[in-house]
């Protein structure tokens, strides 16, 4: 069996930023007197950073070939802008709009993925070429202008809350959202019964296992914070939705990337291109779907984003693309590829919130904010090229 010393060596990268994260929470939490933990602040560090994270589900899988998409903040730009114009200008329904804004994003993901796995575009350069075409485009189209404001109905997936049908409690002057009370319960329920399935399997092969001691630990862990994150937001107005949709594409994608034979191409084309090739992987498929996967979830991202936001601007979505590339290495991504998980690409982009969200709140500028970001991912991949050395690989 494995000791608990031995579980944080083989898995340094999952385990130490989530680790980071905690320490960096209850660190904000103590120089902000408990300002951070607030159920508002909470919640709006979710809703703040939401984008990020969904671009940085998708660009995980990019990283995993050793390459990243330098476009998505432009297509932001350029999605949320057609958004503006259908909506404010031409009267669009909504829903007719998003759906639109999918296509867009499916379209544009197929024209880069064309050019990086037909033509043999490296990704780096057909990327930065459709950062800097989808933002001039962007800006052509808005002509310098903001397009505000957008109906209620294409707020609410960025800005609106699960409804409540069991009522709520009240408790002296605390209102609870008891519906996400139940959802955070089923989740943990969830989790506690895969891990033991998990467990079981591991028995039946021979794995090796964690002490039992060590392993009740660890759940008990994982649902003690689950139930008191359910709990912070149940407190202010529930779950928000794209909290929601974000824990479907976590799920989903960490499915993919884990479970399926598309998964452990992506995986293999990151360790070995060639050997991949050789093995009957179709590598030029494998790329192309990923850029068109990027695209289409950075056009979900413009949605979010413009729907927060309630206008479209010019200036949408800039910076973004180095937010998700530093989340995913910040998350325990390779610099090589081969190496990376959607949940650590997401627990890398929390982080890089909670630092933003902290130092807010604390006054720092806006300067040393980025600067602060910047020694966080120079540590991160050091630490990474460290690992590797050291491993001997």
């Amino acid at each position: 069996m494995n000791t608990l010393l031995e579980l944080l060596k083989k898995n340094s990268r999952q385990y130490g930023m989530v680790i980071a994260l905690a320490v960096a929470m209850i660190f904000f939490g103590i120089l902000t007197n408990g300002i951070f933990f607030k159920p508002v602040n909470l919640t709006n560090l979710v809703l703040q950073n939401s984008y990020v994270l969904i671009l940085a589900v998708g660009m995980l899988l990019c990283t995993l070939t050793g390459n990243v998409d330098l476009s998505v903040g432009s297509i932001i730009c350029f999605v949320g802008a057609v958004c503006g114009v259908m909506i404010v200008d031409m009267h669009m329904n909504p829903f007719l709009t998003m759906f639109v804004a999918l296509l867009m994003g499916a379209v544009i993901g197929m024209w880069q993925g064309f050019w990086i796995a037909f033509v043999n575009v490296p990704p780096f350069i057909a990327t930065l070429a459709g950062m800097l075409v989808f933002r001039g485009l962007g800006q052509a189209i808005l002509q310098g202008q903001t397009k505000a404001p957008f109906p209620k109905e294409f707020q609410v997936i960025s800005s609106g809350y699960i409804s409540d049908p069991l009522g709520g409690l009240e408790i002296g002057n605390i209102s609870l959202h008891l519906f996400s009370i139940v959802i955070g319960l089923v989740i943990v329920a969830f989790i506690i019964i895969n891990e033991i399935v998990k467990r079981k399997k591991q028995i039946a092969y021979n794995f090796d296992l964690l002490p039992k001691g060590i392993w009740i630990v660890k759940l008990t862990a994982i649902a003690v914070v689950l139930m008191a994150f359910t709990v912070v937001f149940a407190l202010y107005r529930g779950f928000p939705n794209i909290l929601v949709l974000l824990g479907f594409l976590v799920i989903g994608y960490q499915f993919i990337a884990a479970k399926t034979v598309q998964g452990r191409h992506i995986y293999a084309m990151g360790g070995n291109a060639k050997a991949a090739k050789l093995s009957g992987v179709k590598t030029e498929w494998v790329m192309f779907w990923i850029y068109t996967n990027m695209a289409v979830l950075a056009s979900i991202a413009a949605v979010v984003f413009a729907a927060r936001l309630n206008a479209a601007t010019p200036k949408a979505g800039q910076g973004f693309e180095m937010d998700a590339i530093a989340a995913c290495y910040v998350g325990g991504s390779a610099v090589s590829g081969g190496i990376g998980t959607i949940i650590g690409a997401v627990v890398g982009g929390l982080f890089i919130g909670v630092l933003n969200n902290g130092m807010s709140i604390l006054g720092v500028s806006t300067d040393w904010q980025q600067a602060i970001k910047g020694f966080v991912l120079l540590a991160a991949v050091a630490f990474d090229l460290y690992s590797k050395r050291r491993s001997g690989k």
